[in-house]
């Protein structure tokens, strides 16, 4: 496994639940927002797993919603819950992200 997959592995679940803060999105779509933000090695195999596991752990609720174009798709969107550990998300990248962006711009030069 590449150092980008490791790293990604532990934000891609916030980053789902961040883009479903905002509306219900079906898998393949998610997919293809997470690629125009540049995740572009992300794929439909590993989303769906991650999907399921978010709805076993009741952060996500998924529907049956009928598709202007083929079948009915299941669209998922947050529950409270998902929203809470969201804002836990948030809360901890933030943590870790401004100590490294300070070590990796200073070359750990205070």
């Amino acid at each position: 496994m590449s150092l980008r997959s490791q790293l990604l592995k532990g934000i891609l679940e916030g980053c789902i639940l961040a883009i479903m803060n905002k509306r219900p999105i079906y898998g393949y779509e998610l997919s293809i927002v997470l690629k125009e933000f540049g995740l572009t090695n992300i794929s439909e195999g590993s989303i769906y797993p991650i999907l399921l596991r978010l709805q076993k752990e009741e952060l996500i609720s998924g529907k049956m919603k009928k598709s202007e174009a083929g079948p009915k798709r299941k669209y998922y969107q947050l529950t409270a819950k998902g929203k809470e550990a969201l804002a836990e998300f948030n809360q901890q990248w933030e943590l870790i992200k401004h100590p490294v962006d300070r070590i990796l711009n200073s070359g750990g030069n205070k």
